[in-house]
């Protein structure tokens, strides 16, 4: 589906760096990527969904997204992003945010009641909940009807109750909507819970690893 082999210069938690990424991604892959803070995580994903730019080339089911010449723009790679900070729109509604995005009623409702927020779909989002803002966002990507999925640290915010409920339900969304998705974590039992593939970032280099090497490897990084 996805053929990524880009390159950028970041300043990194350890000074100067190249973040480095060669790497394939198949339809359906749930793939949680690890590793330190300022490893080049998040500026990845911004890289794959257009919102940063990087030398290289991504290419995604034989279209070019980023090549020598060409550069698709965000809007045009249907990608769903939920921002640590949940980027919702103060003046909204929650379901005002959902049909912003895509003025589908049937989707926005059916969404809304996955995520059980359907009973708070008139209020506005400065009155909610971390965890409500969050399956707001959640929710508000899916709108799109994205072929990839990206999320930085969705749960990181929440208390372990709410993140565990979070977790099964964007489990449910990914099997539900047949999506791809990337999910950057720093949560163990998040990766075992969700994960078919796992990535770390060390010193700007992509890495995947098996899934049963999990917890040494985290522990090592």
């Amino acid at each position: 589906m996805l053929k990524i082999a880009v390159e950028k210069a970041l300043h990194g938690s350890s000074g100067k760096m190249t973040l480095s990424v060669n790497v394939e991604i198949d339809r359906g892959d749930f793939i949680v990527i690890m590793g330190e803070s300022g490893a080049g995580k998040s500026t990845f994903l911004r890289i794959l969904a257009g919102l940063e730019a990087a030398n290289g080339r991504i290419v995604c089911d034989g279209v070019t997204w980023l090549g020598e010449k060409k550069t698709v723009p965000v809007q045009q790679r249907n990608v769903g992003f939920v921002f640590q900070d949940y980027a919702l729109f103060d003046n909204m509604s929650v379901k005002e945010n959902l049909l912003f995005v895509n003025r589908d009623e049937a989707l926005a409702d059916e969404l809304l009641e996955m995520m059980e927020i359907g009973k708070i779909a008139a209020r506005n989002v400065t009155t909610l909940s971390g965890g409500q803002k969050q399956r707001v966002a959640l929710a508000r990507a899916l709108m799109r009807r994205p072929k990839l999925l990206m999320m930085d640290e969705p749960l990181s915010a929440l208390d372990p109750r709410m993140r565990r409920k979070l977790s099964t339900q964007i489990k449910a969304l990914h099997e539900r909507f047949g999506m791809t998705t990337l999910m950057i974590s720093h949560d163990v039992s998040e990766a075992k819970a969700l994960a078919t593939r796992l990535w770390f970032v060390e010193d700007g280099s992509m890495k995947e690893y098996p899934l049963s090497m999990l917890d040494r490897l985290y522990g090592e990084v």
